[in-house]
């Protein structure tokens, strides 16, 4: 790898969000908050000296004009790396307000992974702080450098690498003819569902700032909320249009754009992964209603309200509660369980393991059983009307196994730490999904994750960071042959 292009495209990743840091305290000002604005401030001004710093250390990069030339190699380490620094400076922040430096990193992560897990014991705090929360899951919902591609000449051509080595799914996907396009796309259509969002809470009587939070959170599939008690003490019509914008989250982002540029959202069902996530999600949904109705004894109109909004929640990875459902019965658990499996779909806000992958897996098994009943036959699988590569299967089948087996490793150790094998499971794959709240007293919907042990919480942050880099780059990291360093 090539230092001079690592510096100059990290530094510049780190120019732009430290700008970033600043828009929270335009909130400081609004609520007259003025002891919050130097949070912020001095984050922000640590975050441009580390990349003027880079730069300067690194002598060579100051002669880069263009890194049109990046490898994928490089575009890998920039992703990772400006997302382990962005959860860092994100940290500083909360530390101002007086969380530990380990909760503080917990509470960062789980923001900019989208992940919604929180640390937090009460809700005392100013206004920008929970704008930060939220923010921080806004940006990391589609991602921070699909943003930086979008606004940044310098990625114009380069974006390519740095695009495909962040966005989440199995296949490289793309609708326009050039990155920077599909990206800058890709963000109209999420800051427009953000913004309709944010005018449908206002009209059913959410205040300005709770509707810009949740509106934020629900489009990044994150979670955080500025209410202690999360959804559950708002109207069900503000329920019932959260529920509509997370499952759109949890939607592919480049189907979106096609069925909102031809406005026609019946193309949306000509997509065999869309159809399989509504299916899916209206499925496990009305059978939660039954089982409310039955269990629980809701009356119908409950049934249906919390069935669908926790369903979407959790598909989603949202990780917003509607009622703390780890009272409800074990069927009803178990088919959340089902629906914490399932995933979103891939070039989505969503985490999980995605309805692609899914879907691949259970074709390749099929084709697999197949060819033992007729081995000279050919098989050729597709998604829709696209034929998959072999080496996109050969990852995904890699990818599964990886997923499964790191969240084996981490419930494992966890439970060693604990004690607690529904922490264990339960919070591993929460984490690796970046879903947020799980089952039980401590980690269910309406509890926290501070009373867990440091170590937990370490194992948890990088579950957190590995589920969001949808595992390849972070899992490049810990090749040697990475760290083979040029001077050009």
């Amino acid at each position: 790898m090539r230092l001079s292009y690592l510096a100059y495209t990290f530094s510049l990743v780190m120019t732009y969000f430290s700008l970033a840091l600043l828009i929270p305290i335009i909130v400081a000002i609004c609520y007259h908050e003025y002891s919050s604005i130097l949070p912020f401030f001095a984050t922000s001004a640590a975050a441009l000296m580390i990349s003027v710093t880079i730069k300067k250390i690194i002598n060579s990069s100051h002669k880069i004009k263009s890194i049109n030339d990046i490898k994928k190699s490089e575009g890998l380490t920039v992703v990772t790396f400006s997302w382990i620094f962005a959860g860092l400076f994100a940290t500083i922040p909360y530390m101002f307000f007086g969380l530990t430096p380990l909760n503080s990193i917990f509470e960062a992560m789980a923001g900019i992974t989208t992940t919604g897990a929180t640390t937090l014991t009460h809700f005392n705090y100013p206004h920008a702080m929970f704008f930060w929360r939220s923010f921080t899951q806004w940006l990391g919902g589609m991602g921070i450098i699909v943003l930086f591609i979008a606004v940044l000449p310098q990625f114009a051509i380069a974006g390519r690498q740095l695009f495909f080595a962040e966005a989440p799914g199995p296949t490289e996907e793309k609708f326009t003819p050039r990155i920077k396009s599909t990206a800058a796309s890709l963000w109209k259509i999420y800051a427009g569902l953000t913004i309709l969002e944010f005018i449908a809470l206002k009209i059913c009587g959410m205040n300005s700032f709770e509707a810009v939070c949740h509106s934020m959170s629900s489009l990044s599939g994150g979670g955080f909320s500025p209410n202690a008690d999360s959804i559950s003490s708002y109207s069900h019509s503000i329920m019932w249009i959260i529920t509509f914008f997370m499952f759109f989250a949890g939607a592919n982002f480049n189907l979106q754009h096609k069925a909102w540029s031809k406005l026609n959202p019946f193309l949306l069902f000509k997509n065999e992964e869309f159809k399989v996530y509504f299916g899916g999600v209206f499925l496990i949904s009305v059978l939660l209603a039954v089982s409310l109705f039955t269990n629980m004894h809701y009356d119908l109109f409950n049934s249906l309200i919390h069935s669908f909004f926790n369903v979407t929640s959790l598909v989603s990875s949202s990780g917003f509660c509607s009622v703390d459902y780890s009272k409800w019965d074990y069927v009803s658990k178990i088919l959340l369980f089902i629906i914490i499996l399932f995933g979103s779909c891939a070039s989505s806000a969503g985490g999980g393991l995605k309805v692609t992958r899914w879907m691949l897996v259970f074709k390749i098994m099929k084709s697999e059983m197949m060819k033992i009943l007729h081995p000279k036959a050919v098989y050729n699988i597709k998604i829709g009307n696209y034929s998959v590569p072999k080496d996109i299967l050969y990852q995904t089948i890699m990818f599964v196994s990886f997923y499964f087996g790191l969240i084996a490793i981490s419930a494992l150790v966890v439970g060693i730490i604990e004690k607690n094998t529904t922490i264990a499971l339960i919070g591993s794959i929460s984490s690796m999904g970046n879903l947020g709240p799980g089952f039980g007293n401590i980690i269910g919907p309406m509890g926290n994750f501070a009373t867990l042990q440091p170590l937990t919480k370490l194992i948890f942050i990088i579950d957190m960071l590995a589920g969001r880099l949808e595992l390849i780059p972070f899992l490049v990291l810990f090749q040697k042959d990475l760290w083979i360093f040029k001077s050009e």
